[in-house]
């Protein structure tokens, strides 16, 4: 798969009481490059029409669509593909149920379930918690130096989650994440289709280097 530079994570449970769609709408308008549906809450019935409802948006765009957690709701909906955690589905098995050309992302933590990833077939592969964050109960706190210590085992993209802002990130591009996935700070956001702007262009800076 092609590296995403921004990747935004939808999750309701950090929105705020506001609407996905609204969410989502910022996001493509500011040029998201790959999209997340993550709920940990609702049943796959009442979460089912949301997600078809995202993903039709998605497609329109021409912007690969995730769903997190469940590879039952991925397929259901026609997803590009579905995101695995470690207390998740193994990898292993997730790649197993999704077909070509679907896409198949796992969350890791340290080297070991970095390069078991890679193993089990994962398109790429997501590292954190970078920083500090409240979108996850319980979050690993590894920092960007997991990026630079796993990033000569991980031929596939490689994306940095996890407290990641316009004034931190740089540390995990240096570190060589081919990506960045944000929750919060386009969720919360104000206007998110200039936080998404806001992002692409601090990202565009730190792959050019000082000038």
């Amino acid at each position: 798969m092609t590296a995403p530079r921004l990747y935004v994570i939808l999750d309701r449970s950090v929105a705020g009481g506001r609407d996905l769609d609204a969410i989502l709408a910022g996001a493509l308008d500011g040029g998201a490059e790959m999209i997340q549906l993550r709920e940990k809450t609702w049943p796959s019935g009442t979460l089912f029409p949301v997600a078809q409802r995202l993903r039709a948006r998605c497609r329109t765009a021409g912007v690969p669509f995730i769903v997190n957690d469940r590879v039952d709701l991925a397929l259901a909906v026609e997803a590009d593909g579905a995101h695995v955690g470690q207390d998740d589905l193994p990898a292993r098995e997730a790649r197993r149920l999704l077909p070509p050309p679907m896409i198949l992302g796992v969350s890791t933590h340290n080297q070991d379930q970095a390069r078991r990833a890679r193993d089990d077939g994962a398109d790429y592969v997501a590292v954190g918690s970078m920083f500090p964050t409240g979108s996850k109960i319980g979050f690993e706190l590894v920092g960007p130096e997991l990026v630079r210590r796993v990033r000569a085992d991980i031929p596939v993209p490689l994306v940095a989650i996890g407290g990641i802002t316009r004034d931190n990130l740089s540390q995990v591009m240096e570190a060589g994440a081919d990506a960045v996935a944000v929750i919060s700070a386009i969720g919360n956001a104000r206007d998110p289709a200039a936080a998404v702007r806001g992002f692409l262009e601090t990202i565009r800076s730190a792959r050019s280097g000082p000038s």
